[in-house]
């Protein structure tokens, strides 16, 4: 009966409070399972097979060229034996042009043996994409010559390791300006004064917060401090004791059967979030998101633990971790901080989560109908700002809720870098609603701004890969400030106008 109990663990359905709710399409967009293996696969086939050369130009035509993907082992059951009647003149012609086309590709070209003699030294690896921008001169001449090999590779592009996370520019533009240093003294008499005055900072912290003074700025924009410096201390010292009683009360809780799905799933998700980053793969960092995510699961029954609120916490932990590390976060090693450094870090991060996820906790509940309502009103705005780009998602049958879904869960986290990510929520705690309502005109301009590269695209399968690989890999603050810009203008236009955008 015991080996019964444990064979079936994994495969309950648990209702109870806390649990995992089986989400449809958490993780990513509703889409055919079928999209990217078969891409592959038919580019793969082009030359074999002419009579299929043409693409899908709509879903459903999309579906029938490809109802043969779930077809089990036919590779396997593949006969090769026709391959044995292969002229054999034939082959050799089509090897030797190989040969000959692969040689002209070798010709290095001719360099100063002095160039030649240093390239080893210049061979680096480029960590991130303000690296690649100061680094590169016209002596690298290792790493020019791998990234011309890799341009040759269609289905291997070039995509550098992820950029810093203290970068301000992905530009590599000097640190701090004369205009910066008086924002930040601007913010600094505000924080520092008895009474913050909370407007104000939402003012100054629309454009972005500095660096320095940004996780305090956090803690007072999401709710989580007092405008009131005298009580700061003890509401921080009181909070982080309560979390930390939280973890005593119900952490241990995780091995009982009713919350080990809810468990399982966070430890699954946990390797998966931000996996280039090495920050977030040290052991220490993923046992303090698994306290978080479980602590706040078993706290709000209501919608238990869902695939993509593993990405909140990011933001939040990196900022409050910037308090105590001046170098690179991304791959700092946490074991040089103290214990009651690491505490607060978590804590802090458990709190400021909270108050984002109160405000949104709809796009987490059964059905997720908060997030449905949110793709729902984005096709809306969609089809009065831009009709020729909402015409051409209806002409090849493309779903918002197929490249939306993600946008809303997730919060476009995993659409833009780390780094973008913290300045646009700079912007979203400085805006009323900021999670729950700016978001949908962030993303309306954040889809227009790629309407040249969604019009080139003339079939579904083509729009589909763009929509959820968009090239935002060197992104930086001023890419941020263009897109929110543009979101705040459809809002000023929109928000308190609805029937500027139903039909």
């Amino acid at each position: 009966m015991a080996a019964e109990s444990s064979k079936q663990f994994w495969k309950r359905s648990a209702k109870l409070p806390g649990s995992i709710q089986p989400v449809y399409g958490a993780q990513h967009p509703p889409l055919d399972p079928r999209l990217t293996k078969n891409f592959i696969k038919e580019r793969s086939k082009v030359n074999a097979l002419p009579m299929k050369n043409k693409k899908a130009s709509s879903f459903h035509e999309f579906a029938r060229d490809t109802s043969d993907a779930w077809d089990i082992g036919d590779d396997e059951d593949e006969d090769f034996s026709s391959f044995q009647t292969l002229n054999s003149k034939v082959a050799k012609a089509t090897a030797a042009q190989v040969l000959e086309n692969h040689s002209r590709l070798r010709v290095k070209p001719e360099w100063p043996q002095a160039a030649l003699s240093e390239t080893p030294a210049n061979c680096k690896v480029i960590k991130s994409s303000s690296d690649a921008q100061i680094f590169r001169t016209p002596e690298d001449v290792c790493t020019h010559n791998s990234l011309h090999k890799q341009q040759s590779l269609p289905l291997r592009p070039i995509i550098p390791l992820v950029a810093r996370i203290s970068d301000q520019n992905a530009s590599g533009a000097p640190p701090m300006t004369v205009r910066e240093k008086t924002r930040l003294e601007k913010f600094r008499q505000l924080l520092s004064s008895s009474n913050t005055d909370l407007d104000e900072l939402r003012k100054c912290s629309w454009p972005g917060v500095p660096r320095e003074v940004r996780p305090v700025t956090w803690r007072l924009l999401s709710g989580y401090l007092p405008a009131s410096m005298e009580r700061r201390k003890l509401t921080l010292q009181r909070k982080r004791e309560e979390y930390f009683g939280f973890i005593e009360q119900y952490y241990d809780s995780r091995n009982e059967e009713h919350h080990q799905d809810t468990y399982r799933q966070i430890h699954i998700d946990i390797p998966r979030t931000n996996p280039l980053i090495p920050l977030f793969q040290q052991p220490l960092v993923q046992e303090i998101f698994e306290r978080i995510l479980f602590i706040w699961a078993i706290r709000h029954p209501a919608s238990g633990y869902v695939q993509g609120i593993n990405d909140l916490v990011t933001p939040f932990f990196v900022v409050f971790l910037s308090e105590y590390v001046e170098e690179d976060v991304e791959n700092f090693d946490v074991t040089n901080l103290s214990q009651d450094v690491m505490r607060s870090i978590e804590a802090d991060s458990f709190w400021c989560m909270s108050k984002l996820l109160d405000g949104i906790q709809d796009n987490y509940t059964f059905a997720q109908p908060g997030i449905q309502k949110k793709v729902k009103a984005l096709e809306e705005l969609v089809s009065r700002i831009d009709e020729q780009v909402h015409n051409h998602f209806r002409e090849y049958e493309v779903e918002y809720l197929q490249f939306a879904f993600r946008w809303m869960n997730n919060l476009l986290m995993r659409e833009l870098p780390l780094r973008c990510t913290i300045r646009l929520w700079d912007t979203y705690q400085s805006e009323p609603e900021g999670f729950s309502h700016f978001h949908l005109y962030v993303c309306a301009a954040f889809l227009i701004k790629w309407r040249k590269e969604i019009l080139d695209e003339k079939d579904f399968q083509g729009l589909l890969m763009l929509l959820q690989n968009l090239p935002t890999i060197h992104w930086g603050n001023e890419e941020i400030g263009l897109l929110l810009a543009e979101a705040y203008r459809l809002k000023y236009m929109f928000a308190d106008a609805p029937n500027h955008y139903r039909r």
